[in-house]
């Protein structure tokens, strides 16, 4: 397809597609479709007392980019007031209004870039208003299943823990994206599991605080590749930047 084409048939469809009315049926069709795909599966849940243990209480849901389909039931299930950090173009725009009718609300922005914004109104709303908050971690464009920073600024500044939150599947669909979005498929098994609460002290700085950084992101990582396994799923790339992966998919 030619740039263009690409151009015209970019420039006619983007008020369609971005229209409030346009944008509320798609994700309200959406949503059903999520909802029909969790319920036809067998699901399994591992170490969630964790809520129990923690109920009343804020905490920081942390998860990779591709594994986030499937949270969105569990956390309306659950019925723990939360929030997602979602980006502010027209894209997060419109997963905020799904996210929406899952119960979460939105916060519009970017850690990974370094909103003060985010930052400010994302410790606002765990110190305030006693809400959790949900964070892909890695994204919104990479490195896959890299921890930023973001999660453990709101850690040091709140107190509230790391729970980091994965699911996994029996028969998925990969979508081909940097991220390799996991989609399970009908009739399959679901599988989620919470990890252990994650404090970060408010003192710690430097070269300790990338310790820490480092040590969930191994803490996560294995937490997938772990779930995956127990689907004999193969290991999914790590390190992969959304830039890098759409060059490299142009040159195929």
């Amino acid at each position: 397809m030619s740039k263009g084409f690409k151009k015209i048939w970019k420039k006619f469809w983007s008020p369609i597609i971005y229209n409030p009315i346009t944008q509320w049926t798609l994700v309200t069709l959406l949503a059903g479709i999520i909802w029909f795909i969790f319920l036809t599966n067998k699901r399994r849940y591992k170490n969630m007392e964790i809520l129990k243990q923690l109920r009343g209480k804020p905490i920081i849901f942390v998860f990779f980019h591709g594994r986030e389909i499937m949270l969105a039931p569990v956390i309306k299930k659950s019925r723990i007031p939360s929030y997602c950090i979602t980006s502010r173009h027209q894209d997060g725009r419109m997963m905020a209004r799904l996210l929406r009718l899952f119960g979460l609300r939105a916060i519009y922005g970017s850690t990974s870039s370094g909103g003060v914004s985010v930052l400010r109104d994302g410790v606002r709303v765990i110190r305030d208003k006693n809400a959790s908050i949900c964070i892909s971690v890695d994204g919104p464009s990479g490195p896959s299943m890299h921890v930023q920073d973001g999660a453990l600024y709101f850690a040091k500044m709140t107190g509230a823990p790391i729970v980091p939150v994965c699911f996994s599947c029996s028969r998925p669909i990969y979508m081909d994206r940097w991220d390799k979005f996991m989609i399970p498929k009908l009739f399959g098994t679901i599988s989620c599991q919470l990890g252990n609460p994650i404090h970060i002290e408010s003192s710690l700085r430097g070269e300790a605080l990338e310790q820490k950084r480092a040590e969930i992101e191994e803490i996560m990582v294995k937490q997938l590749r772990d779930m995956d396994r127990e689907f004999n799923l193969p290991d999914v790339p790590r390190g992969i930047h959304a830039t890098e992966y759409k060059k490299h998919s142009h040159k195929k």
